[in-house]
């Protein structure tokens, strides 16, 4: 045991100890809900290393009492495949057994098949895992008959309580009385960029690295580089330097931002962002660029890593080198300001249904206008929540309505 990996000692024996996974194995855990109505289904469980699949894997084995087997697809062969299933017919087996397939993408075709056969009859119940996206690694036949469930990486502080159960460890194993602050213990774990098990690895280290109180610099020599100048919440960090270099104009800035984050596990995340960036930076001065990003960001996660950070770069260059206009944002923001003090209840009459008496329909009119009232009456005439930004697109707009309302009498 003394060579054993200090995660590994340290590895949770119930669903409460898995940390970061509320949504799976929280009090209302999708995974904790099913397993507590007595029901056990093949699954796949995909996310970035260090996130507890293994982990969950042997918890759920222990739970429904099945014989637990666990094969690495890197370095199993179709015999050793072949070598668990012939224990679903003795005695042994007799209750079935789960099956933790871990790294399936390396499976080729016909050894996934090989599993068929068993699933089916429920001989193996199979849980397998893969940092890719299983909807292109896993064969059609096999990922239909299983539910797929995503582990996110692990945000510091949720990491908190696995280093302070190590530091408890190392001093009881050694002798010691090391101490180390839970800010320390945060700023450890986020160097680790989401996976627990290398915060472990880093937290040993600094451990033995340190004389008494263990400090963030004890780590950061163990870290590989992926400290970068970071505050501690690196999953928020990345994402607001990947939006400032965005929005100031910076594409080499924002490809290594979007480089880092994509390395750290942070896909779904930056597809979020990236979506958002569209409208609120580059707005009406590039209004495809919503369309494009959106395009690209689907794409990305069709692709999973690694293919899926080309589109993502093809997103992030053409939104730092685009125009920029945050007047949607603005404008939006001023008219929820009214909606949130309660202004804007007197709807003009025609506007509401059902009759919209004395709507005017400004397709019948020149120029597809005409005057009239829209804002509520409990408003006044002179609100304004949208002004034009200085570029090009919006400008032409604003010009192109100018005259139009000018000819008709608008305002």
């Amino acid at each position: 045991m003394k060579h054993a990996q200090l995660a590994d000692l340290l590895r949770p024996q119930s669903f409460d100890g898995i940390v970061g996974q509320e949504h799976l194995f929280g009090e209302k855990g999708v995974i904790r809900r099913m397993l507590a109505g007595g029901r056990i289904t093949n699954m796949i469980f995909f996310g970035p290393p260090g996130t507890g699949k293994t982990t969950a894997a042997s918890v759920i084995a222990r739970q429904s009492g099945m014989e637990f087997r666990k094969l690495n697809a890197t370095s199993a062969s179709l015999t050793d495949v072949k070598n668990i299933l012939s224990e679903t017919g003795n005695l042994f087996g007799a209750g079935g057994i789960l099956l933790y397939l871990d790294e399936i993408q390396y499976f080729n075709r016909k050894q996934q098949q090989s599993l068929l056969e068993y699933i089916e009859d429920g001989r193996i119940t199979l849980i397998a895992s893969t940092a890719d996206n299983p909807y292109f690694c896993v064969y059609h036949a096999l990922l239909s008959r299983c539910s797929v469930f995503e582990f996110r990486p692990v945000e510091p502080a949720a990491a908190v309580p696995v280093l302070r159960r190590a530091l408890e460890y190392l001093n009881d194993e050694t002798g010691q009385d090391k101490t180390a602050t839970d800010a320390t213990l945060r700023q450890i774990a986020a160097l680790a960029g989401g996976d627990v098990r290398h915060a472990v690895v880093l937290f040993e280290n600094a451990y033995h690295a340190a004389d008494g109180e263990i400090l963030r610099e004890h780590a950061v020599a163990y870290s590989g580089g992926n400290a970068g100048g970071l505050s501690e919440d690196l999953h928020y960090d990345l994402l607001s330097c990947l939006q400032k270099s965005v929005r100031g104009s910076d594409p080499d800035a924002a490809v290594f931002y979007l480089a880092k984050a994509l390395s750290l596990g942070e896909l779904p995340a930056v597809c979020r962002r990236l979506q958002v960036m569209a409208s609120e930076d580059i707005g009406l001065a590039y209004p495809l660029a919503a369309a494009v990003v959106r395009a690209c960001v689907e794409s990305a996660r069709d692709l999973g890593m690694p293919e899926a950070q080309i589109p993502l770069s093809h997103a992030v260059i053409l939104l730092a080198t685009a125009p920029k206009s945050n007047s949607a944002d603005q404008a939006v923001q001023a008219a929820m300001t009214d909606v949130q003090a309660g202004h804007g209840v007197r709807v003009p009459v025609h506007l509401q249904s059902p009759l919209f008496t004395g709507y005017r329909y400004p397709h019948d009119y020149p120029q597809h206008y005409v005057e009239q009232r829209y804002l509520p009456l409990d408003l006044p005439d002179s609100t304004v929540y949208y002004h034009p930004g200085p570029n090009k697109t919006e400008q032409a707009a604003a010009d192109y309505w100018q005259k139009i309302k000018a000819a008709t009498g608008g305002r």
